[in-house]
This record gives C-alpha cells, structure tokens and sequence, in this order.
C-alpha cells in the first residue's frame, strides 16, 4: 500500500537510492587501495595463525612420540603449515604477486596451495579409508597406491593446463582449468562423504558405549561435515569465478569476494579440524601408539 501524499514514483526512487548507495559501498571498498590492503593483510594474518597453530601442534606430536617417523598424523599438520604458510607469503606480497609476468606465474602461485590444501584433505580421507577397511578385515594395501596416483593425475592435469596456457593464454584454456579443480573439489567433498561417513556409521553401530567411543563418533561427524562442506563451496564458487568475471577470484579489485571465499573454504575448515584433531597420540608406556603408515 502507497502512503497518502507520497507518489508511487518517489518510493520507487528511494528504493532506487537505496540500492545505488549499497552498490556504491561494495564498489567503493573493492576499488580502495587501502581497504585492499587491510583486506588482504587480515588474510595473510589469519593464514599465518593457522600455520602457526599446525606447527606447534607437529612438534608437540613429535614430541610426544619421537621414535616414529613420518605418521599420517605428523604428515597432516605439516601440509597444514605449508599450505597456511604459503598463503600468508602469497597475501603479505599480493600485489608483487599481481605485477609478476607471464601471468600464468600469477595463477600458479594461486593455484598450488590450492593442490597442496586438497592433498592434505585427502589424505585425512585415506587415513580414514585405512581405518574403516582394518576395521572390517578387509585388505588395505591398494589405498596408498590410488591415493598417490590419484594425486599424481590430478598434478600432471594442472601443471598440463598451465603449460597451455603460458604457450597460449586464452580463456577457454582458463575456464577449463577452473573448472577442472572445480571437478577436484567436487571429487575430494564426495570422499569425505564416503568414507567420513561410513566411519560414522559403522563407529555409531560399535556395540560398546564409552566416552571415547561417543568422542571419535563427533569427532568424525564433525570433520565430516566441515570437510564436506568446503569443498562444495569451492566447488560452487570455482565454477562462478569460470563463467563470470564479477566472480573473479584472481583479481585486487574483488578483496571483499576473496576474504569470504577464503575464510570459507580454507581458513575457517582448517581451524576447526585442527581443534577438532588436537588430542596427542598417547605417550610410549602407558598405551602403545600404533601409527597408520
């Protein structure tokens, strides 16, 4: 209903305003160099939060249980610490990163802590995978093998498209490597699923009733869901950032897009699941640690 005295036009107009005002706002910040700055500082200041965190807790495991070598646990934080690592170093220097050439550079140093965050995630999956087969009595020796061919393909494909495209740069080239690591995201959120889910279920079918037991069936739960669900919304938002250029992650004049997209997808995930993941392997003499290699 219209107000009394108020043409329909002139509300029509405000709301008009309105939504100029609050295009103008989101555009203002994306265009200021100092809200670029600041945007991209906090990002390399969490980054390097996070991989603090993974350090700290790779010597404390290592600490713990020195006599062992390379677990998957001790591997896991590590992979977290570079990936966080690399970011931090990447987002500190985003706009020395911007001017490098060939632009191809630029999407590398983008894209490999992208590769190397997946690889992390996937080998929780494996660890998993090894924990649900043991536990059925079923063969576990071709898991290490697909998981590193698997791995493998996924490199050789990447490092392929950015060979193209520093040959070649054009934008279907670009669309299809977006798209390739969409399809990536989209494999590593259904292995969660699969295996993250059939641990849950088959720890919620364990007879036995224990705090440990409800303590590893939420711990499972909850990495499930969160692994699960970034890798969707990396999966939603690579395929948005193919197709259309407003959703471009690549570029300084999207600083807003970029700390959501981040936060989302690597930040938040990657703080959670170390929380969630922080109890130490139990010392060597009171219960002996029998690592998954």
């Amino acid at each position: 209903m219209v107000a009394r005295g108020v043409p329909a036009m002139t509300l029509a107009a405000v709301a008009a305003l309105d939504l100029t005002e609050s295009s103008n706002w989101w555009r203002d910040i994306n265009e200021s160099p100092l809200w670029q700055d600041r945007i991209f500082h906090l990002l390399a200041i969490l980054y390097g939060i996070v991989a603090a965190v993974a350090l700290v807790q790779l010597v404390r495991i290592q600490l713990r249980v020195p006599e062992y070598g390379w677990t998957t646990q001790k591997v896991f934080h590590f992979l977290n610490f570079l990936v966080n690592g690399v970011r931090c170093f990447v987002f500190v220097f985003r706009r020395d990163v911007q001017k490098l050439q060939p632009e191809i550079v630029q999407h590398i140093l983008l894209d490999v802590p992208s590769l190397a965050f997946f690889t992390t995630y996937a080998l929780l999956v494996l660890f998993w995978a090894e924990i649900y087969y043991q536990a059925r009595a079923v063969s576990t020796d071709g898991l290490r093998p697909s998981f590193y061919t698997i791995n493998a393909v996924v490199y050789v494909i990447q490092i392929a498209l950015w060979l193209i495209l520093w040959w070649k740069p054009i934008s279907v080239l670009v669309i299809l490597s977006k798209m390739f690591f969409a399809g990536v995201s989209l494999f590593a959120a259904l292995g969660f699923l699969l295996y993250g889910g059939r641990l849950f279920l088959m720890l919620q079918r364990f007879p036995v009733e224990s705090k440990g037991r409800r303590k590893k069936l939420q711990e499972v739960g909850y990495v499930t869901t969160i692994c699960f669900s970034c890798f969707l919304i990396r999966c939603v938002m690579m395929c948005f950032n193919a197709f259309d250029r407003a959703a471009d992650l690549d570029v300084l004049d999207h600083p807003i897009l970029n700390f959501i997209y981040y936060l989302l997808v690597e930040i938040l995930p990657s703080s959670l699941v170390l929380f969630i993941l922080r109890k130490l392997p139990p010392k060597r003499g009171i219960t002996q640690y029998h690592p998954i290699r």
